[in-house]
């Protein structure tokens, strides 16, 4: 796979994981908008916009899978982070080649694989990689070389079986609780050059310190030398902090802007299904392909 210019300085075309949503977008280097950190600098052009809604560990449970479906069918949710080794992995690939939904692969480092027939080596390796995870905060930022072998089997194993459910290699990635950010992962070089990667969330000053910010950043340059970086990421919640989802879709209307959601969360799929998010996000998401329209499983 190629690999991809950075997106400080030249301009460089979004993949089709990316550019398909809308009309083409070129991902020209864009300004900072409003007071949120980019990895732009601030003499940037501006840029076409689109709000990108993703929601998170599609095929972990049927429920996961179907609830997150219902929101697509609602023309809430864009796109899809799909799991491997879980217990609706192959439903959930089933689901999205039939109907068209755009998939990428949801690295999963920390939480243990489900399906039946999940081979016994790859279970030890992420067993040994997700007790040094979970030993503390920090562990992700600090490269272990005694697990190097155990991330490149575990990582390598979840992209092999991402080809074999849905025929292609993931033009897109992240990360479930965003590992694919640790320090393993991005010094071994475990993310093929010129996909799509999830940067760090967007904060705006004072809303972590300093020291986490500026670490955040640094990794989010890192990321842009070799991947395809959107220009600002949230999470859907806090849904009831005032003004912080107009302030996203004011990002969105001149800037890439990915929110994850887990519509398997009630309060989550309640508001992706309501009218009102409908309404105030219609200008700036992707067109909407009614379910009656796609193919759909016999």
């Amino acid at each position: 796979m190629k690999s991809t210019k950075s997106m400080s300085g030249e301009a460089i075309a979004v993949p089709s994981s990316i550019g398909k949503f809308s009309a083409p977008i070129v991902m020209e280097p864009s300004e900072r908008l409003g007071t949120f950190e980019s990895v732009h600098s601030d003499n940037e052009a501006h840029r076409v916009g689109l709000l990108i809604v993703n929601a998170d560990d599609w095929g972990r449970d049927r429920d996961t899978t179907d609830q997150t479906l219902e929101c697509i069918d609602r023309g809430a949710v864009c796109s899809v982070s799909a799991m491997m080794f879980m217990k609706d992995s192959e439903r959930g690939a089933e689901f999205a080649l039939d109907r068209g939904v755009d998939t990428g692969l949801h690295l999963n480092f920390t939480t243990a694989f489900s399906a039946p027939g999940t081979p016994t080596r790859l279970i030890q390796h992420q067993e040994r990689i997700s007790r040094y995870l979970g030993q503390h905060r920090l562990a992700q930022v600090v490269f272990h070389p005694w697990l190097v072998s155990s991330f490149e089997y575990v990582a390598a194993m979840q992209r092999d079986e991402f080809y074999r459910l849905y025929g292609t290699e993931p033009a897109r990635l992240d990360g479930h609780h965003h590992m694919h950010l640790c320090s393993n992962v991005l010094l071994g070089g475990l993310l093929p050059p010129g996909t799509v990667v999830r940067r760090n969330f967007s904060f705006q000053p004072g809303e972590r310190n300093l020291v986490n910010r500026l670490y955040r950043k640094a990794v989010d340059c890192r990321l842009a030398r070799r991947h395809r970086l959107v220009d600002f990421f949230f999470s859907l919640p806090p849904l009831a902090l005032p003004g912080r989802l107009e302030r996203i879709l004011a990002l969105a209307r001149h800037s890439v802007v990915e929110v994850a959601t887990h519509p398997v969360r009630p309060e989550e799929h309640r508001f992706l299904m309501g009218e009102e998010f409908l309404r105030m996000t219609a200008s700036v998401r992707p067109p909407f392909i009614p379910a009656a329209e796609r193919p759909s499983i016999s």
